[in-house]
């Protein structure tokens, strides 16, 4: 009994579609993966959506303003020694509010609201107060909750935090 080898040789053709086939399929798994990555949160320690230790109560003076720009917020220090995080959002538009010192002002500059020392509105457009976040004092450390954004229609004093 003899058998019959019937496998016939692969054609230049069938060796570049299958060539092709396979890089398109590794491609297509590299994009989907970048993908992939490109959409995870990335809220890190000390960043923007996380927990982020903004230093020791004595380092912030009387009436002060520290920008947290990683956090996106400032710390307020006011002038009864309470402690505010100020998100730099304007709750107009959403444009970065800055911090005027020799105004002691926020200042939105896509449509020039202004925002007092603890975030109430002075001129509008801004519908209400800028937003914050909570605070907690532990051991002489302020730490920011940047996770949770705080909706305010204006300053009340049991916003602040005591050390």
């Amino acid at each position: 009994m003899t058998t019959k080898n019937t496998s016939q040789p692969v054609t230049r053709r069938d060796f570049l579609k299958l060539g092709i086939g396979a890089l398109s399929a590794l491609a297509l798994l590299e994009v989907g993966g970048a993908s992939l990555i490109f959409l995870q949160p990335r809220s890190l320690e000390g960043e923007f959506g996380g927990m982020v230790t903004a230093g020791l109560v004595d380092s912030f003076p009387i009436g002060s303003v520290v920008e947290f720009t990683n956090g996106r917020f400032y710390l307020v220090r006011s002038h009864d020694g309470g402690f505010l995080a100020v998100y730099r959002r304007c709750t107009h538009l959403g444009c970065t509010v800055e911090w005027e010192a020799q105004e002691n002002r926020f200042f939105c500059p896509c449509h020039a609201s202004s925002f007092d020392l603890v975030g109430n509105v002075e001129n509008t457009p801004a519908p209400r107060a800028l937003d914050t976040f909570p605070i907690t004092i532990d051991a002489g450390q302020i730490i920011v909750d940047t996770g949770t954004i705080q909706t305010r229609d204006a300053f009340a004093p049991d916003q602040l935090v005591y050390a």
